[in-house]
């Protein structure tokens, strides 16, 4: 591999344009050399941005011509399967967003895929990348030793008649409420030994609450609170460990109590991160960093496919374990 990787793009939509290819742009040691989107118009004016000269409405002939380090498939889930596995059958390193496919039975194939043919592939579980959720959890952790409870909330409104990702292809879970699932498991850093959990519509045509007890081989407490019916997004975590507890709100601050003191200190989310753009304090900048670095060192990332099965199968045990 050269000095700078060689990044292939497939997608020209809004996360790819808002947040993943302005933090490629940012990293001197990355070359974009080819992007791929079947909307002419998207695709020019993605590549007119970031400066991309090579533009393909086939992502295979892309694949051939630009010879890539590592790919970006920036697709809905419904359709990321067939090119993320050829892509890894012919030895590219791979990130995709979540969810890892529709089902817990695809990214297990990827991780084959991706183990069989010596690459690696990453999956955005942006909330483990964020600079103040990484800062409050070290803290916790230093302070306290293990954490003994995990709080992960995950609130939305949606009124949609029908099904509001992709027109029913995936479920909210899947789609998009498990982002709450993966940083539960990351924040717990155990294995899930037992779960109970409540699953409910509240009157609409699809499931749009999710709420779990989740027991892990740690003695960690995960609880996992989600619900699309509530009064808008609210997006936070707690985390609880010997004499301290850190409740954190990363699009603002986290707020840190420690030996019985009523407020110890306050953390802003910006200026932790030292930035105000979004896609650099909400993790996206630092988790396209950490699979750069991966590609060139050969390490397995944290967000790794092999590690989204086991996000996968939790949102799976939660499905089944529910009243």
């Amino acid at each position: 591999m050269t000095d700078k990787v060689r990044v292939a793009l497939i997608g020209a939509g809004g996360m790819a344009n808002s947040v993943h290819y302005p933090s490629l742009a940012e990293f001197d040691d990355v070359e974009m050399v080819g992007l791929c989107d079947v909307v002419e118009s998207k695709l020019n004016e993605t590549a007119d941005r970031f400066g991309i000269e090579k533009r393909y409405a086939d992502y295979q002939q892309m694949l051939e011509e630009t010879q890539p380090d590592a790919v970006y498939v920036l697709m809905p889930p419904h359709h990321l399967y067939d090119i993320v596995i050829r892509c890894l059958e012919s030895g590219i390193n791979v990130f995709i967003e979540k969810p890892p496919g529709v089902s817990t039975h695809q990214i297990r194939w990827m991780a084959e895929f991706a183990e069989k043919n010596g690459v690696i592939g990453m999956v955005g579980f942006n909330r483990r990348y964020i600079p103040l959720l990484e800062l409050c959890r070290d803290k916790v952790v230093v302070h306290g030793g293990a954490m003994h409870q995990v709080v992960s909330t995950f609130y939305k409104w949606t009124e949609a008649p029908m099904h509001p990702y992709y027109n029913g292809a995936v479920d909210i879970l899947t789609s998009d409420a498990v982002h709450a699932v993966d940083t539960m498991r990351f924040l717990a850093d155990a294995e899930v030994t037992k779960v109970a959990s409540s699953v409910r519509s509240l009157g609409m045509k699809y499931d749009v609450a999710f709420n779990a007890l989740v027991e892990f081989d740690n003695d960690c407490l995960g609880i996992l609170l989600s619900n699309w019916r509530c009064g808008g997004r609210v997006h936070q975590f707690e985390m609880h460990a010997a004499g301290i507890s850190a409740f954190v709100n990363p699009n603002y601050e986290a707020v840190i109590h420690a030996d019985g003191e009523e407020f110890v200190e306050r953390l802003d989310s910006k200026q932790v991160a030292g930035s105000d753009e979004n896609f650099k304090f909400y993790g996206f900048y630092h988790q396209s960093r950490h699979f750069i670095d991966c590609v060139k060192s050969g390490q397995e990332p944290l967000t790794s496919f092999q590690d989204a099965v086991k996000t996968m199968e939790l949102v799976d045990k939660i499905y089944q374990s529910g009243m």
